[in-house]
Formats: structure tokens, sequence, C-alpha cells
């Protein structure tokens, strides 16, 4: 008599790398409260490219600046890699910063005292990467800029400045990148250079993505598009070339 033997257990799906729930933002001003964000609900899979597209005002980067732990939420959850972010203390949202979330801002946001290498060494130091130089020096290196490692911000290009930028979030290797409009200091040609490092940076090293950007081309590369209007989701949207690969 053959045996049949048991099934295994059900494996339980994988949890988002990021989650969000409710999440609500109220801000004082003199006309009264004003409401940035009012409810948003959002995951986020871990390697997923998201797109989060929207008017002016209608909370992108109030949304980037709470998952960053940059903007305390009024109510709401947000949950990154397991941890609950918007109960954290000030000292373990810099070390969530640290070790899972790369930031890209339209700013460049250097040291200008400090050199490209250093822009981009110091933040491994403290984060305790022993190698800090020499992982530097490579994500210099990945982004074209072998040559100017000994020179300040101020030697340096737009382009140049948000090439650093963009070493400066990748050298730690983080489980997810935040990116706000990173090529709105930049002219059209050196823009699409930028985000050519950004999109070939995120799939060489398999970084999860959440880009903020008017530009409805670069919202395209991304597999999924979130519309915000008045901080609310009103469309959510797949990348037919993405969704059909």
């Amino acid at each position: 008599m053959d045996v049949i033997p048991p099934s295994p257990p059900p494996t339980a799906p994988a949890l988002p790398l990021v989650q969000v729930r409710n999440l609500q933002l109220t801000v004082p001003s003199a006309a009264g409260p004003v409401n940035i964000l009012r409810g948003i609900d959002l995951d986020i899979a871990t390697g997923e490219a998201i797109g989060i597209v929207g008017p002016s005002g209608s909370g992108k980067t109030s949304l980037l600046m709470v998952l960053a732990g940059l903007e305390r939420a009024s109510s709401g959850s947000v949950s990154i890699a397991g941890q609950m972010v918007t109960s954290l203390s000030e000292d373990s949202l810099a070390r969530l910063r640290r070790q899972t979330i790369g930031i890209v801002f339209q700013a460049f946001h250097l040291i200008p005292t400090m050199t490209a290498l250093e822009n981009v060494a110091v933040p491994l130091e403290l984060a305790g990467i022993r190698d800090a130089t020499a992982r530097a020096t490579e994500a210099l290196a990945a982004v074209g800029l072998a040559h100017r490692l000994t020179h300040l911000p101020g030697q340096l290009s737009g382009g140049e400045q948000q090439r650093v930028a963009l070493a400066r979030a990748f050298a730690p290797r983080p489980a997810l990148l935040l990116a706000d409009e990173p090529t709105g200091n930049l002219d059209q040609a050196t823009g699409d250079t930028v985000m050519e490092l950004l999109f070939q940076l995120r799939a060489e090293f398999g970084t999860t993505l959440l880009l903020i950007t008017h530009d409805p081309h670069l919202a395209a590369r991304c597999s999924r598009r979130v519309h915000l209007a008045d901080g609310r989701v009103t469309e959510v949207d797949f990348s037919p070339a993405i969704s059909a690969a």
C-alpha cells in the first residue's frame, strides 16, 4: 500500500517592505490646522519601484518625509522592514535611516567643506562600516566620479553633485531608496544621465524605490504609479511595459 507523504505546510506570504495604514498628517497654520495627508494606505513589496505622482501640494513630499522619519505623522502607522517607524525614538529613526533607507533630494544636501569622497564615506563610518573609504571610492566610481574624489561640492557641476548624492545614498546598500524629484535642479540632458544611473544602481542592488516625480516618462519606468491629490491616493496604475515583462 502506497503511503502518501503529508503536504508541506503553506508558506506565509512575504510581508511588504513598506506598510502604510491610514496615514494622516495635520500641521498648524495661522488660518488653522491644515490636513496634508488624509488617510494614506500603501504597501510596497521588496524590490518594487513605485512612482508617486500628483500636482504640487498633493502631499507627495510630505509622504516621503514621514516614511523617512523626518516628519512625525499625526495618526496612522508606517512600518519599514518590520520596524514601526511611527513609534520609534529619534535615535532609533536615525539608526533606521543609516541601516535601511537611502534618500536623494532635489537639493543635493552635500556638506560644502567635505570632498566628494568624504561626503560619501562619513555616513558609512557613522553606520559602523569598517571599509567606509573603500566602499565610498567604489560608489563614486560607479557613478563616474573616480576622478573627482578630492573635489569639494563647489568645484563640481550640479549633475556631478547629484551623482555624489546618489553614491552616498546607494553606498550603504539600503533596502529602500526614497527619491524626491532628484533631477529637479538639473537640465534635461544631465537629469536623464542621473536617472539612468539611479535605475541602473537600483537594478544592480535590488533596491526598493519610491520616486516622486512630475515627469510621466520617469514614472512610467516604475512598476506602479500611485497618484495623490489633496492628501489622498486617487488612483494606482501599473506600467504596461513592466507588468507584461
